[in-house]
C-alpha cells in the first residue's frame, strides 16, 4: 500500500474556500460540538483562519492529504487544576474517510504537543455513533476512560459521550 503524505501545517487565507466546503456537511456536523457553525460558510472559514494565525504556539492547523486540505486538528490546553491535560478534537472531509487520515493526523499531533507543551493527559470526547474516530484514538494508544451515559445533547437527541485517554 502506497504511503500517502499527510501534514499538518498553520491555517492559510486559501484554505478558507476547501474548509468551507469540508465543514459545510451534516455527516461531519453531526460529530462535532454545535460550537461549528451549520451551515458552514466561507465567511466562517475566514474568521476560523484568522482565531488561528492569532494563537502562540499554534493549537490549530489544517490536515493536509497530498496537497489539499482534508480536515481540521487540534487541541485546548486546559488550565486550573487540570492544567497538565489537553483536550484534541479533530474532523475529516467525508470524501476523504477511510483513508487512515484522522490516524496519522492525530499521530502528528500528539508529536507536536509533546515538544510544545508541558502536559501528561491528552483525552478526546467522541458522539457514540462516531465509531470511526474512536478507532483513529485506538490505533494511536488511547483507552477509553469512561462513557458519559446521555451527557451530550446533538440534533436534540440525548447521546453517550465516550472519553478517550492517552497518558503521555
Amino acid at each position: 500500500m502506497a504511503m500517502h503524505k499527510i501534514l499538518l501545517r498553520p491555517w492559510q487565507r486559501e484554505d478558507a474556500q476547501p474548509l468551507a466546503i469540508i465543514a459545510n456537511n451534516r455527516n461531519i456536523w453531526n460529530n462535532l460540538r454545535d460550537q461549528l457553525p451549520h451551515p458552514y460558510t466561507v465567511m466562517d472559514a475566514m474568521q476560523w483562519v484568522a482565531h488561528s494565525k492569532e494563537q502562540d504556539p499554534a493549537v490549530n492547523f489544517a490536515v493536509i492529504y497530498n496537497g489539499e486540505v482534508a480536515g481540521s486538528i487540534g487541541c485546548v490546553t486546559k488550565d486550573d487544576v487540570y492544567r497538565k491535560s489537553m483536550e484534541i478534537g479533530y474532523f475529516i472531509g467525508e470524501n476523504f474517510w477511510g483513508k487512515g487520515i484522522a490516524t496519522e493526523a492525530v499521530k502528528l499531533l500528539l508529536e507536536y504537543i509533546q515538544l510544545r507543551f508541558d502536559v501528561i493527559r491528552v483525552y478526546a470526547e467522541v458522539f457514540e455513533h462516531n465509531k470511526a474516530s474512536m478507532k483513529a484514538l485506538q490505533k494511536n494508544g488511547f483507552y477509553l476512560e469512561g462513557i458519559r451515559r446521555k451527557a451530550a445533547v446533538k440534533n436534540n437527541l440525548l447521546i453517550d459521550d465516550y472519553v478517550w485517554v492517552k497518558l503521555l
